[in-house]
């Protein structure tokens, strides 16, 4: 577990980045489907 190479880093730091990313895509869904039920309104 405690292996400190540049390339288990970069494994971590993507992994990161693609969750953040992932839930950033559903808030903009979740955002985007309230929009669309405010305007039906």
């Amino acid at each position: 577990m405690g292996d400190k190479s540049p390339k288990s880093n970069q494994k971590k730091t993507s992994q990161k980045q693609a969750k953040v990313s992932s839930e950033n895509n559903k808030k903009a869904a979740a955002v985007a489907a309230k929009a669309a039920l405010l305007k039906k309104r």
